[in-house]
């Protein structure tokens, strides 16, 4: 299982194409989710209604006929170590962004005693990106999750985040990082009972929705860092105004988007017995999906509270 949210991700639950059916009225169309720290997915029957059960091990491929039908029998595709559970996925999701929240609690606390020297508390804070950066990129092309990695990403994460919310609060923005995580509690909480309430369908048209607005949306953040290095400081207006507000809107909206396609994995997961390893991949998914939707909240609420005080 590869999480097809934020990062990296190449296969999901359904890798083997060629033994996936599909249904007649659902377009056949490979797609790729992007991200947060994003990268591509190849998604060959992810999220058709019917897909193939990758975990059989006596050579049958049991499809499973749509969300709403119940769940194939997965006797013979557990794994030695058992099949993962929702359970599972709860447990690694609170462990691994417990390690987030309390590394940024940390580096919040510590952030002054570093504003007070030379370099300040802004190079761990870019280190600590850097790093986390650079592990999500080492687990997205191993093969196995690993629990030492994922959790070593939300570490240096939440040293980023602390950092970055602290400056935000102090300098920028004071008690958007309250409102900041409410509203990403608010936003998954909202898309989960959607979800659940079936409201939202995931389907390859979505994937392949969210795959082209993700494109455009990195590609806008790439112009716009491009227009600001080169450009004397001037960008595109992305970070401030209007223009700043409804980017950051869209990228909430794309976050929302990529919870949506985590629930489904996860479900797709449960349902046909995927290994109980498989439940860190989930976790590390959902943990960039919801670091990505607090920094666009915070960028919303810092354009808006800046332009309250003008």
């Amino acid at each position: 299982m590869k999480s097809s949210n934020p990062v990296f991700s190449r296969r999901g639950f359904a890798r083997d194409a060629a033994r996936t059916e599909r249904h007649p009225e659902e377009p056949r169309t490979v797609g790729a989710a992007a991200g947060g720290s994003v990268g591509l997915r190849v998604g060959a029957g992810s999220y058709g209604p019917y897909t193939a059960n990758p975990y059989a091990d006596d050579g049958s491929r049991s499809p499973r006929p749509s969300k709403d039908a119940p769940p194939p029998d997965r006797s013979r595709a557990v794994a030695a170590d058992g099949a993962m559970t929702i359970d599972d996925v709860v447990t690694r999701s609170a462990l691994t962004l417990g390690t987030v929240a309390l590394t940024a609690v940390l580096s919040w606390v510590l952030a002054p005693l570093h504003d007070a020297g030379t370099g300040g508390s802004y190079g761990i804070a870019a280190g600590a990106g850097l790093l986390a950066f650079a592990l999500s990129l080492v687990q997205s092309f191993r093969r196995e999750p690993s629990p030492a990695l994922i959790l070593a990403y939300a570490a240096f994460e939440g040293v980023f985040l602390g950092v970055i919310s602290h400056a935000t609060s102090a300098y920028v923005a004071p008690g958007a990082v309250v409102q900041a995580v409410l509203g990403t509690l608010t936003v998954f909480a909202g898309v989960l009972i959607a979800y659940k309430s079936r409201w939202i369908r995931v389907t390859r048209r979505f994937h392949g929705f969210v795959l082209a607005s993700a494109t455009g949306f990195l590609l806008l953040m790439v112009v716009d860092l491009a227009a600001s290095v080169f450009g004397g400081g001037d960008d595109l207006g992305l970070g401030s105004g209007g223009l700043g507000i409804l980017f950051g809107a869209a990228g909430i909206v794309l976050g929302a988007c990529f919870l949506a396609l985590d629930f489904r994995q996860v479900e797709d997961g449960v349902a046909y017995g995927a290994p109980r390893k498989e439940s860190w991949i989930a976790a590390f998914g959902l943990t960039v999906t919801l670091v990505w939707i607090y920094l666009e909240a915070l960028r919303v609420l810092s354009v808006l509270m800046q332009q309250g005080d003008d």
